[in-house]
């Protein structure tokens, strides 16, 4: 900016100064990612809508993408809650401090294994067709994070396993199936037993217009599993040290020994398993509403070298 054009616009500065100021200083309503839609339970924890899993976008190979966390809390007090390396095939340092709990040979060891287990999330686009309890999210297209439960019966539909049933792509426009999606409490954990397809139906009757517009509204999935938006191995083993305590890694008797054993472990003797491709259309992991074996029996395969 000229010195003219500055003096000519030193009124309108201070405007431009206070509404900068304002929007910095008023608190935002959440954090949370727009695009992402989430089923609304009530005070039961029972909740209802149908969706309809969308194809994938063009450049993309698969409709989904998977990717593992994890959250707990230390012994500090402080919550590790982060995106895991092994989702883009890196080596990551709770995994392995994971592995040689697992393979202590000590029960309790085992039960903070489990603790700070992965967890597994897809995410896939989807239509919203009806949600009884935000109405305003009906024929909107947003991204879905769900778990192997789910995942599980999308396979089911591909794959049935009668030969009365017919194979069904619910990721398809023309010959895909709407998703009943049924949420109850059980045992405090979502439970989604009862959610099912529908039959394989045209969405919007195959009108192409309608169509169109939907496959020009798809999310990318790639930011789930790019690598530049993961925190680098060395910035999660600090953050791993303030959430387990110094101590705990220097080898204090904080924690059991070979918990001491295992956080001296990471970065060190430890192998990652190799060849682990986010866009491989079959695996077996675990979820946070699923049993933890195929975790769990990840840290073992994992400690051993692969």
């Amino acid at each position: 900016m000229s010195f003219e054009k500055l003096k000519q616009n030193r009124a309108a500065s201070i405007n431009k100064l206070v509404e900068a100021a304002e929007k910095l200083s008023t608190p935002k309503t959440s954090y949370g990612d727009d695009r992402l839609w989430s089923p609304v339970v009530d005070k039961a924890g029972n909740g209802y809508a149908v969706i309809r899993f969308l194809p994938a976008l063009e450049g993309e190979d698969l409709p989904w993408v998977r990717f593992w966390d994890h959250g707990f809390k230390g012994p500090t007090g402080r919550w590790y809650i982060e995106n895991s390396l092994t989702s883009i095939g890196q080596p990551d340092p709770v995994s392995e401090i994971n592995s040689v709990l697992w393979n202590s040979g000590n029960e309790k060891d085992k039960e903070i294994a489990r603790e700070r287990k992965r967890r597994l999330h897809y995410v896939s686009n989807i239509l919203v067709v009806s949600d009884p309890a935000n109405p305003d999210n009906e024929g909107k297209v947003f991204l879905y994070k769900f778990g192997k439960k789910i995942f599980d019966k999308i396979m089911d539909i591909m794959q049935p396993q009668f030969q009365d049933e017919t194979p069904i792509n619910p990721f398809d426009f023309w010959a895909g199936a709407n998703f009943k999606l049924k949420i109850r409490n059980f045992e405090g954990y979502r439970n989604y037993d009862k959610s099912e397809f529908e039959g394989a139906s045209e969405l919007f009757g195959g009108d192409e217009a309608k169509l169109e517009k939907i496959y020009n509204s798809l999310y990318s999935l790639k930011d789930f599993i790019d690598p530049a938006n993961y925190k680098s191995y060395a910035d999660l083993k600090r953050k791993l040290v303030e959430v387990l305590g110094a101590d705990a890694l220097a080898g204090s008797s904080t924690e059991p020994a070979s918990v001491n054993v295992a956080a001296a472990a990471v970065g060190k003797s430890v192998e990652p398993v190799q060849n682990y491709n986010s866009s491989e259309s079959t695996f077996a992991a675990s979820s946070t509403d699923d049993d933890d074996d195929e975790s769990l029996s990840y840290f073992a395969k994992l400690a051993q070298g692969g």
